[in-house]
């Protein structure tokens, strides 16, 4: 007597193979939607805005004239956020996730600082806006200058950057740092020349993610007064900016229609920055992934 039915276990089975082809395709259809919305807006953009990529784009500043319109001090104001940006949020950022990974007691109050970190990394951009508009542009009087907005973006992509270099940090195998420290390395020798470049690929990754959602937000910008269009470009920290996110905010709100072909290019050029952003962190992940 047979203890196994060929014919039930064959009906399960081809039940089983069919169900797992449906949600296959299923599957592959979301990710073809997707990427077919994605590839319509930036066939649209490039087609749209292509054309006023020249020269006086790039030099010339806003003007109520599309023809003679540019995005020399948004640009100019962008780079100066970013430079100003990446340094604050980077120190903080990754010393606060060496703390909690290397040096913190495991206790309650760590793993409720975790949470909130974690938590915090969900909060909508305008609330930093908001935080930062009352800390730095009114408490400590910096105005709507670079420096008080890139304390503001500082503060928004702070967990993320913790979230991202605590998982990096905690992916390092524990033998590694047993091994360095039996080897007679201090801990601050074993942070700096083992655990950091093991996980630098990671950090990197989370560092530049969170830029190139800093660079792209606009809400909070809004919110701590940075003016839509400047004729002059920042000098210094305490300077006044204008940034490409506040300037393709202005021009889509533009009534005349070739605006919208000139929001298309300052988009392009937003764009690019983008890849080249995360180009960078390929690069890097790859480059020092191979090490370790």
């Amino acid at each position: 007597m047979e203890l196994i039915d060929k014919k039930t276990i064959g009906k399960k089975l081809n039940g089983r193979l069919l169900l797992n082809k449906v949600l296959k395709y299923i599957f592959l259809l979301c990710t073809l939607v997707g990427l077919f919305v994605l590839a319509t807006l930036l066939i649209d953009t490039i087609i749209d805005g292509w054309s006023y990529l020249t020269t006086d784009f790039f030099t010339n500043f806003s003007s109520s004239r599309p023809e003679n319109a540019g995005i020399r001090g948004a640009l100019i104001g962008t780079l100066w956020l970013m430079a100003t940006t990446a340094p604050i949020a980077i120190i903080l950022s990754v010393g606060t996730a060496l703390y909690l990974e290397e040096y913190a007691p495991k206790n309650k109050l760590t793993d409720f600082i975790k949470i909130n970190i974690s938590n915090l990394a969900g909060v909508p951009s305008v609330v930093f806006g908001l935080l930062g508009l009352t800390l730095f542009v009114r408490m400590a009087g910096l105005g709507n200058s670079v420096l008080a907005a890139a304390l503001t973006m500082s503060l928004m992509i702070l967990p993320v950057i913790v979230v991202a270099s605590q998982e990096a940090i905690r992916s390092v195998p524990s033998s590694i740092r047993e091994a360095s420290i039996g080897m007679g390395a201090t801990k601050w020798q074993t942070i700096t020349r083992i655990i950091l470049p093991a996980s630098l690929p990671g950090i990197i990754t989370g560092i530049i993610l969170a830029l190139s959602r800093a660079i792209g937000e606009t809400a909070p910008l809004v919110v701590i007064g940075i003016p839509t269009i400047l004729l002059f470009t920042p000098t210094g920290v305490f300077d006044t900016f204008s940034a490409l996110p506040m300037q393709i905010f202005s021009w889509v709100k533009m009534p005349n229609p070739e605006f919208q072909s000139i929001t298309a290019a300052a988009i392009l050029v937003l764009l690019f920055i983008l890849f080249l952003m995360n180009s960078v962190a390929i690069y890097i992940r790859n480059k020092y992934s191979k090490r370790f």
